[in-house]
């Protein structure tokens, strides 16, 4: 469907914006098991302000995601 170099960096971007979320992600949530650090840090009123933006660091993930999947599946294909 896409043929374009530029398809294939976005792809990438989206990539790297997934990991980098997934870590925010990780180190602001307080629900993760095996992330006992949040807890401790929520003393700080920099981590509190960090902490605040949880929910919308969420929804960057989401949005991305989603727009790797499909960019991913129309530029490369299903495999099989």
């Amino acid at each position: 469907m896409f043929h374009s170099i530029l398809v294939a960096k976005l792809i990438f971007t989206l990539g790297i914006i997934n990991l980098v979320a997934g870590a925010l992600i990780f180190f602001s949530c307080r629900c993760v098991s095996g992330n006992r650090m949040a807890g401790k840090l929520m003393k700080y009123s920099a981590y509190q302000r960090f902490f605040s933006y949880h929910c919308y660091i969420w929804w960057i993930l989401l949005l991305s995601v989603i727009a790797h999947a499909i960019l991913a599946i129309a530029f490369y294909g299903v495999p099989f």
